[in-house]
This record gives C-alpha cells, structure tokens and sequence, in this order.
C-alpha cells in the first residue's frame, strides 16, 4: 500500500528529496510530524463544522488550507524518506 501511496504522491515527494545536502534527521520529527497532521486535520474538521454553522462560502479557504497542511505531513511523515522530513524541519 505504502507504493501505492508513493506513486500517487510522488511529485511531492521528489519536491521534498531534491538536493544532496546533508540532512539532520531523528526519528522523532517523523513521530511529530504525524502529531501535527493529526492537529492540522482537526482544525479542518472543526473549520467545516463552523462552515457548516455560518453558511458562509468563504470558510472554503481555511477548510483548503488546513487540510492541504495536514495531507503534506501525513504523506512525508508516513512514506516519506528521511531526507523529506528532515526539509520540513529544515537542515539545521
């Protein structure tokens, strides 16, 4: 499934490997990577209650933006290499 996942994604993902820099990569970023997806989808499921509640189309853009965040980490941080998560974090 993981493949499959790739394939679908792959031009972010080949985004997010590009460059031979070296990267400072820990285990943990990947976990807290898929922490803050988690959040970042909650925040899109509560900007569509209130979307719902108010009627107002304008509330697409937070709904959109929240959860196009959280698509990006849930991806990197679950098929993604190391080298992606460490870009996110960036290479410091």
């Amino acid at each position: 499934m993981k493949d499959r996942v790739r394939a679908l994604f792959s031009p972010l993902l080949n985004a997010m490997d590009n460059g031979q820099q070296p990267h400072n990569y820990r285990p943990s970023h990947r976990k807290i990577l898929l922490v803050m997806s988690l959040l970042f989808f909650i925040l899109s499921a509560g900007s569509v209650f209130f979307a719902v509640l108010a009627g107002s189309p304008a509330a697409l853009i937070p709904i959109l933006f929240f959860f196009g965040v959280s698509l990006v980490c849930a991806v990197v941080g679950w098929v993604g290499s190391d080298a992606a998560v460490a870009r996110i974090w960036g290479n410091k």
